[in-house]
């Protein structure tokens, strides 16, 4: 089966039912709505990121070495990377077939449930082998959660937008990682300065968990009172719906389904590096202050969150693939310089190279937010663009920092860590070379999509 071209897909001429020429405060209310809850779902995704660095390896698995316990917490980081996909294949399903708006209040509420779940678990010292079991299927269901999330939230904003501003509306769920990555490093900064080393293995580290339980309520009632969007009720009124969207999308574009989740491998590879595997690399390896990688890290998801939708603006004028691959080209030369600075010790040294990694992951992430939904038909668009975002974060975000961890441990030097970022860029960047460009594309063609 050929892929869809220039003159039959993305780029195809616009109809008279292509999106509206001006935005409105219905498209505003969906974008703002649409970070929110992205916001939320991260936070509550980042948290397990932190806990899993600082304490669940002496909580879950004491009576492992220091190194191996914390290798054990980062499996159980992996497999919410893993339900990711699955849980991208099951929500896209029903988000195609039902509806973007309900698929994503459920998703909201099973992520909720899976988090606030880890703040009440008792520990290995409690209840033995049965606590890192009920960990890991905590965070399975975080990650089922979060691998519909994104899709949805993504179309909801991009098929909302105005035209030609599909990148800067989309951009909006895009921001939702930092800010959550904020919120939970903030709450775990804070905690770790107003209690002892005792009181936050003990109590404290739940709190940030718990806390989730208010965040859930405010989404769900924010998503309860927002619209489906024109451009799927307009193709469910044209067409019938797919029984099994997950099939379609393989069957009919293989190819850019492979080609999007290759592209984003590098996002989470970055992304979890600086976030999680620097944290941990940083406290147990060089010695450094928690504090001070947390609050470097914190500069760095914020510099992100300000550059996400400059450069999503950027991808409406000069298009998706450009800006993605100026940034991976920006990854790859980065790779060495970010542990260098690391190196040094020096809190600001580490922000900058913290900083301008998470630009480069800003400049494949933010175009992302449109691309990969103007890469598929408006029938499976919420299962291709799911699975093709969650599907990387496989290697990316669940086996990269396990594997960087592993690499420090056998070479004792950072450098092997940074041709393996190196290398998952240029990846990167050659899948993006061989996609098309989506700009100018019209979703509401569902059918040139196909042939």
């Amino acid at each position: 089966m050929t892929e869809p071209d220039a003159s039959t897909g993305p780029g195809a001429t616009r109809g008279p039912d292509a999106e509206t020429a001006a935005p409105t405060m219905s498209a505003q209310r969906i974008a703002v709505a649409s970070f929110i809850g992205t916001a939320i779902e991260f936070y509550d995704f980042y948290i397990y990121g932190t806990a899993a660095a600082l304490v669940f390896g002496t909580l879950f698995f004491p009576d492992l070495d220091p190194l191996v316990g914390t290798l054990a917490a980062f499996a159980t980081f992996g497999v919410g990377f893993v339900a990711r996909p699955v849980g991208a294949v099951a929500f896209g399903h029903f988000g195609d077939r039902v509806g973007r708006k309900a698929t994503l209040v459920v998703s909201l509420l099973t992520m909720g449930v899976g988090t606030v779940a880890i703040g009440l678990l008792p520990t290995y010292s409690t209840i033995g082998i049965a606590a890192p079991v009920l960990l890991v299927l905590c965070r399975f269901l975080q990650g089922f959660g979060l691998g519909g999330e994104w899709g949805g939230a993504v179309l909801m904003a991009t098929e909302h937008a105005p035209e030609g501003r599909r990148g800067l509306y989309s951009s909006f769920p895009q921001v939702g990682p930092a800010v959550g990555f904020i919120i939970a490093s903030g709450a775990f900064l804070a905690l770790s300065a107003a209690l002892t080393d005792a009181q936050f293995a003990a109590w404290g580290w739940r709190v940030p968990f718990l806390a989730s339980a208010v965040l859930v309520v405010v989404g769900l009632y924010i998503r309860l009172r927002i619209a489906e969007t024109p451009v799927f009720e307009k193709a469910m009124r044209e067409q019938e719906r797919e029984k099994a969207p997950v099939a379609e999308v393989v069957r009919r574009q293989p190819r850019s389904l492979l080609l999007a989740t290759g592209g984003m491998i590098i996002t989470h590879t970055i992304f979890y590096t600086v976030t999680t595997f620097s944290l941990s690399y940083g406290t147990s390896e060089l010695g450094l202050s928690r504090t001070t990688l947390l609050v470097a890290a914190m500069v760095a998801a914020a510099v992100m969150g300000v550059a996400t939708p400059v450069l999503a603006v950027l991808s409406d004028r000069v298009g998706r693939r450009r800006v993605c691959l100026w940034a991976c080209i920006l990854a790859v030369l980065w790779a060495f310089p970010l542990f260098w600075l690391l190196g040094t010790g020096d809190g600001v040294l580490i922000a900058v190279g913290f900083s301008v990694a998470m630009i480069a992951f800003a400049g494949v992430f933010a175009p992302m937010g449109a691309f990969l939904p103007e890469l598929f038909a408006t029938r499976y668009r919420y299962t291709g663009a799911s699975i093709g975002y969650n599907a990387s974060s496989i290697v990316g975000g669940g086996i990269t920092p396990l594997l960087a961890t592993s690499l420090v441990a056998a070479t004792g030097a950072s450098w092997p860590v940074s041709l393996l970022i190196a290398g998952l860029a240029a990846v990167s960047g050659l899948c993006v070379w061989g996609l098309h460009e989506t700009r100018t594309a019209d979703l509401t063609d569902a059918g040139a999509f196909t042939r």
